[in-house]
């Protein structure tokens, strides 16, 4: 049994998590040698279906077009992130998202859904994508975990509040569908963390809104609280969180956090194999740190990162200033 990891974000990074399989591929003496990446998520903006983290701005369809086509001839599925919890009807038919579900609609890629009514349209328009119960959903009563994975799920991915919760995890079925977030940036037990979701999908509802009333509109001048059907947010506290500046060595202090000897030395012999790496909204450099912790060999890490920054920096992806 591998450990099988899914990286985060195949849009802002997609360079790094390119060239970080390459050189995965090219050079295994650097990295353990029972895992294997499972998928890369995240969403080509501006998708309304989008969730979990706010994206805003606009991919060309020739951008799309490279990216499926550079994980997809490597086996490697993309995983849509549309876990919008604000979901309406009227937003099924949403002309981007359909047609990003065309073009990918070839056996290999997957969803993940935290809204039912969006689950029910992708199972019944696009059968053959497979289907990820989302995080987002905050399921930690352990009955209803285990009603959601006697469902027809590919993975389910846990509450990060239950990664040290092993008297729950020992008793689950169907431990081969469960995902376990190993690096979560947010504190164990937010109050908040359902309403950040709310937040994010609504905020992601006017976004796409406001691009879609006039295709002139850009970033610039977007502002979410112009938009008085989302002022019930607008004064909430947690829209102010410390965790946004967390770094890979706060992390670590979490009792929710997981290392790589507690992936291969317990969480694997238990019988889970699926592990998830956030960061879809942290810098580059942190990011890189969390792959060469989770992936790499500690006897080979710092050649590995030194070899890979060489490697950004000859693309002109990083600058070095001295």
């Amino acid at each position: 049994m591998k450990a099988r990891f899914h990286l985060p974000d195949f849009t802002e990074n997609f360079n790094v998590n390119y060239l970080f399989i390459d050189m995965m591929e090219k050079l295994p003496k650097y990295f353990y040698d029972n895992i294997e990446i499972a998928s890369v998520y995240g969403v080509f903006p501006p998708a309304i279906w989008n969730g979990g983290r706010f994206r805003r701005g606009r991919c060309t369809p020739d951008f799309i077009k490279q990216v499926i086509n550079a994980f997809n001839s490597k086996g490697i599925p993309l995983r849509f992130s549309f876990t919008n919890v604000m979901l309406k009807e009227e937003h099924l038919k949403d002309e981007f998202c359909n047609n990003l579900m065309k073009m990918t609609d070839n056996g290999l890629n997957e969803v993940i859904v935290a809204s039912p009514l969006l689950e029910d349209y992708i199972r019944n328009t696009y059968p053959n994508f497979k289907v990820t119960s989302s995080t987002c959903k905050r399921i930690t009563d352990p009955e209803k975990l285990s009603e959601e994975l006697d469902k027809d799920y590919h993975i389910v991915v846990l509450d990060y509040d239950l990664n040290n919760k092993f008297d729950i995890l020992e008793k689950l079925d169907h431990k081969e569908k469960c995902e376990l977030l190993v690096n979560s940036y947010c504190r164990p037990n937010c109050k908040f963390r359902s309403e950040h979701y709310r937040i994010i999908g609504a905020r992601q509802i006017a976004y796409n809104n406001h691009l879609n009333a006039d295709k002139n509109n850009s970033d610039r001048n977007f502002d979410f609280f112009e938009h008085k059907e989302f002022s019930e947010f607008f004064e909430s506290p947690s829209l102010d969180c410390e965790c946004a500046s967390n770094t890979i060595f706060d992390i670590k202090k979490y009792p929710t956090h997981i290392s790589p000897d507690a992936i291969f030395d317990k969480y694997m012999p238990m019988g889970f194999n699926q592990f998830k790496l956030e960061g879809r909204n942290i810098e580059m450099i942190n990011l890189i740190e969390q792959y060469l912790y989770y992936l790499t060999k500690p006897e080979t890490r710092d050649e590995a990162r030194y070899r890979f920054y060489v490697q950004l920096a000859n693309r002109g992806l990083i600058k070095f200033q001295f």
